[in-house]
């Protein structure tokens, strides 16, 4: 019996060490090599599909000068080489003299799920007989569902109402969860097609008024879910005040908890092996009013900097442990992280 206990102990001590080396520690630093081979014009997100690819979203090449229809989705191919996969969709002017359009996107069981956020759309792509060689797809041929409308039919006047579909993410009952960074809310959307509102998150005071006005919008960006609740990151608006944006939880009934304040103009958040949030600073915005070049950063939940020196950037995904991939705007670049 003796024996037969000392066997249990080493077995059960075995285990727990396996169990620990399940995964790798968290990153602390990256180390950062550019990754994407070809023209990306405006890119803003990317999402793992199969076979070690990747695919990205571009915003197009539209200015100040007037709209482009040449915003795409490429698949970036496990050397980084770039595949035009879907072509055609609308590149907005705006004021910043930047293109707007296509935003954040998912992909699953062959299908592309992709959010414009101009338009207010979710289009849905089935790529899974697409390949690079392939002509690419056309974005007036994909079928959409209009969330925008539904956005801003929350508002008392949905005439003047605005909406800015940004992410997503896979959540309970297989469900997408959709961040609105103009509405300031998360929709959720069943398999079914069926949306409802699933959070909302208020203006807040203005430490610097009266610049930007008396209050400031949360503007929800990043989601990410860990298996009972999500991550969500906030931009915060005009004048992009230094230390007013945070990391919020909300849980499965779409209550919002405070997690870490004292960001700056987060953009996403992903989560570690661990299930530890790690989040993308885009910029400093500078007293001129222009965000600054190069001064994007990952950062840990407590806020320490795992790496500096990002251009504008604005998607991280972890691909495999510790191996992610970010996208710098910028640049009009896709990274490879490592640690």
């Amino acid at each position: 019996m003796k024996s037969a206990r000392l066997l249990g102990l080493a077995f059960f001590v075995f285990a727990s060490a396996l169990s620990c080396t399940d995964h790798a520690p968290d990153p602390v630093e990256f180390q950062s090599a550019e990754f994407s081979k070809g023209t990306l014009l405006a890119p803003i997100a990317i999402t793992k599909g199969d076979n070690n690819t990747l695919w990205v979203t571009e915003q197009g090449s539209a200015t100040d000068q007037g709209d482009t229809h040449d915003g795409a989705v490429s698949m970036i191919g496990a050397d980084g080489t770039v595949h035009r996969a879907i072509t055609g969709f609308l590149s907005k002017s705006s004021v910043e003299k930047m293109p707007s359009g296509l935003t954040h996107l998912l992909y699953k069981d062959g299908m592309l799920y992709i959010l414009h956020g101009v338009e207010g759309r979710l289009y849905k792509a089935n790529v899974s007989a697409w390949k690079p060689g392939d002509a690419p797809l056309k974005a007036m041929d994909l079928s959409y569902e209009d969330l925008g409308s539904f956005v801003k039919a929350q508002f008392p006047d949905p005439a003047t109402a605005e909406s800015n579909l940004y992410n997503l993410a896979w959540g309970p009952g297989g469900d997408l969860f959709i961040t609105d960074a103009a509405g300031n809310m998360i929709i959720r959307r069943k398999s079914d097609g069926s949306k409802s509102v699933f959070a909302t998150f208020p203006d807040f005071d203005n430490p610097k008024k009266p610049v930007g006005g008396p209050t400031v919008d949360f503007v929800p960006t990043g989601i990410a879910w860990d298996g009972s609740k999500f991550f969500v990151t906030s931009l915060t608006g005009f004048p992009f005040n230094a230390g007013l944006a945070e990391i919020k939880t909300v849980d499965q009934m779409g209550s919002v908890s405070d997690y870490k304040k004292g960001f700056t103009t987060l953009v996403d958040v992903v989560l570690t092996d661990s299930n530890k949030p790690l989040v993308l600073h885009f910029s400093d915005f500078s007293p001129s009013f222009i965000f600054e070049q190069n001064k994007g950063t990952v950062n840990s939940e407590d806020g320490g900097v795992v790496l500096a020196g990002l251009n504008m950037p604005t998607d991280i995904e972890k691909v495999y442990t510790n191996t992610y991939y970010v996208v710098s705007l910028g640049n009009s670049k896709v990274y490879k992280l490592t640690y």
